[in-house]
């Protein structure tokens, strides 16, 4: 991207911040619609899991991010990646195990599990984004 122009890398910047907002905004109205379509508040439990899943990250790792990717012996990085997944698989077993009890229609797990697929993919979206080095450095 070196030979644009800065208005146009500015613009295409904008328009992949634009982008990670709508894949988070529908996240979420999914979210509020699985409890509210269906007048049963409680797959809103799995919105917890969505706040303590980068909290591992925040605590443990801090910015140095490259190390999660890498196999080092550090126990702090291991800790890292065992409590982000363990809050990974209680947000996709919460609304499984409120299925299975009973509590939840097929519909509301449908919306949940789509509303953490969407939210997941918006993750991935801004780590690509990230790799590009310093992203808004040249505005």
């Amino acid at each position: 991207m070196g030979d644009l122009p800065r208005y146009v890398v500015s613009c295409l910047q904008t328009g992949k911040l634009a982008a990670l907002a709508i894949l988070v905004s529908s996240g979420i109205v999914l979210q509020i619609l699985a409890c509210a379509l269906y007048h049963n508040w409680w797959p809103m439990l799995t919105a917890l899991m969505y706040v303590f899943l980068p909290m591992p990250l925040l605590f443990f790792a801090g910015s140095d991010t490259s190390s999660l990717y890498s196999e080092s012996g550090n126990s702090w990085v291991d800790i890292t990646k065992f409590l982000t997944g363990a809050s990974l698989v209680g947000s996709v077993a919460i609304p499984v195990i409120l299925k299975h009890a009973g509590v939840i229609c097929w519909g509301a797990l449908a919306m949940e599990l789509s509303s953490l697929f969407i939210f997941g993919l918006a993750i991935l979206c801004f780590v690509a984004t990230n790799d590009d080095g310093d992203t808004y450095g040249m505005l």
